[in-house]
């Protein structure tokens, strides 16, 4: 039965799909399922780290004089 989910080529050189291949059987996994979980996690990565810069840019302009107290936010 085909699959109704997008697919993609990817080109690997020969240690690369070696190693990939290996991690697979390690972990019991199809190579297609093991690329899906680490294109997530990759992206996932990205998000963490594009979310840390946007907090360390808010962070550096942050003036605590002009910010709202607790009770200020609360009511």
């Amino acid at each position: 039965m085909p699959s109704k989910n997008p697919r993609i080529n990817v080109v690997l050189e020969k240690p690369l799909y070696n190693a990939l291949h290996e991690l697979a059987e390690e972990q019991g996994l199809s190579l297609s399922m093991l690329m899906r979980d680490l294109a997530r996690e990759a992206l996932e990565l990205r998000e963490d780290r594009a979310l840390a810069d946007f907090a360390a840019r808010r962070d550096e302009d942050f003036d605590r004089g002009k910010a709202l107290t607790h009770e200020e936010v609360w009511q």
